[in-house]
């Protein structure tokens, strides 16, 4: 997994999968919620995410007030994500 960051547009490419791919993504995350309080994320190829990243940014939308906005590029993440109620919470795009 890649993490790629550009103000507040975050770019995952490569599966979400491990507790370390789950430590980048907060970090990357953390450092740009430290300074926007809208961030789109854009997760290009990945098939699912783990639960620990579903409940980081279920987190930061319903605790911190975060504006999140995802895009995912695999309709099956976003059958994942519309299945767990989560498409307009995370205000979910397929690209």
């Amino acid at each position: 997994m890649d993490i790629k960051v550009s103000s507040e547009h975050i770019t995952i490419t490569g599966n979400i999968k491990s507790v370390s791919d789950f430590q980048q993504i907060k970090s990357a995350v953390d450092n740009t919620v430290s300074q926007h309080k809208n961030i789109f994320i854009h997760i290009v190829d990945s098939l699912s995410m783990t639960s620990s990243v579903i409940g980081y940014f279920n987190k930061l939308v319903l605790k911190d007030g975060i504006n999140l906005q995802i895009k995912v590029g695999n309709q099956q993440l976003l059958d994942l994500l519309n299945d767990l109620h989560l498409t307009s919470t995370f205000k979910v795009h397929k690209v």
